[in-house]
């Protein structure tokens, strides 16, 4: 909305000081004619913004102008209270009214707070773009427009028609009653009800998203906690799981363990080494988490996996067993 486009150009100015329309431009994603407009617009309505011309010119404030600023917005509290997570904020269509308030609160505070958290912010980094091996942290993109129809459904108790794309068929339109919206390591999820049964949809897998005016079919309270952890257990022992009898090392069980969906049983052999029973999602997770813990975890059952991992083994063996090429 253009009120709130205004209120965050006179923060910036106010905290930043002088700032070329350019820069402000990329700070609020609009054109430089538009910032131009708004900037005419803070004139006219008696802010004392005022233009510098040359090299190093911009747009400033009069020192010592504050603004009276009212409450937050719906969604920049609501941003507030993904803030532990930045890509939580993201993920629910929150990031730009998380900056926003942001804005908010850093002007609102005393003058000398104001400059110990400006400092203390730059000493602090929150989810960086790779990680200590330089591998890209994985991040969902998930539209704006999806995600807000999606967050007034749940939060206004409308039901909310969505054009989802499940795995390996072809999108279809469903119409479900929304319960809440859940972030796991960096993926959005949007619990559900369709008809009698749960469900469970991936925010990212979202194509459209339509919120409807008839009411959701749902209870006026939630645990979404516990919802979820309903959800994790059925989705652990149920299903077209593949299970495995595995001999591993007990330094290595932790590890095992976390990598699968459930350990069915378990206990140690005469050896000390522990044999387990472990479920996987399916044949290609079983083999890529099984060949992860090699050689201190050996499949025992099934036979075909044996087989799968015996014939990766023989073409590393292979690989590496040939004198090296050089360019």
């Amino acid at each position: 909305m253009r009120a709130d486009r205004l209120v965050s150009l006179v923060l910036l100015l106010r905290q930043r000081g002088r700032m070329t329309a350019e820069a402000l431009a990329r700070e609020l994603e609009v054109s430089t004619r538009t910032v131009l407009r708004d900037m005419e617009a803070l004139s006219a309505a008696g802010v004392p913004v005022y233009a510098e011309r040359g090299r190093h010119g911009g747009f400033a404030l009069l020192p010592d102008f504050r603004t009276a600023l009212t409450g937050l917005t719906h969604d920049e509290a609501l941003a507030l209270l993904v803030a532990g997570s930045r890509r939580g904020a993201q993920l629910f269509g929150l990031g730009s009214a998380l900056a926003s308030a942001v804005l908010k609160v850093v002007d609102a505070l005393p003058e000398g707070l104001r400059e110990t958290a400006a400092g203390a912010a730059q000493r602090l980094l929150v989810d960086p773009e790779t990680d200590l091996l330089a591998r890209p942290v994985a991040s969902e993109e998930v539209p704006d427009a999806v995600t807000a129809q999606v967050r007034r459904a749940v939060f206004g108790g409308h039901r909310l028609r969505i054009h989802y794309a499940a795995v390996n068929q072809p999108p279809k339109w469903r119409t479900v009653d929304p319960i809440g919206l859940v972030t796991v390591k960096d993926q959005g999820y949007l619990l559900a009800r369709r008809g009698s049964e749960d469900r469970t949809y991936r925010l990212s897998r979202l194509l459209a998203a339509e919120q409807l005016d008839e009411p959701a079919r749902r209870s006026d309270t939630v645990d979404l906690g516990r919802a979820w952890r309903e959800r994790e257990v059925r989705f652990r022992t149920g299903g077209d799981t593949t299970e495995v009898l595995v001999r591993v090392d007990p330094a290595r069980r932790v590890r095992l363990a976390a990598t699968a969906l459930a350990v069915r049983d378990e206990g140690a052999d005469a050896e000390g080494r522990l044999r387990m029973t472990v479920a996987f999602q399916d044949a290609r997770h079983a083999e890529w988490a099984l060949w992860e813990h090699a050689p201190g975890a050996e499949v025992l059952e099934p036979e075909w996996l044996r087989e799968r991992l015996g014939e990766r083994a023989r073409r590393v063996a292979v690989l590496y067993g040939q004198p090296g090429k050089s360019g």
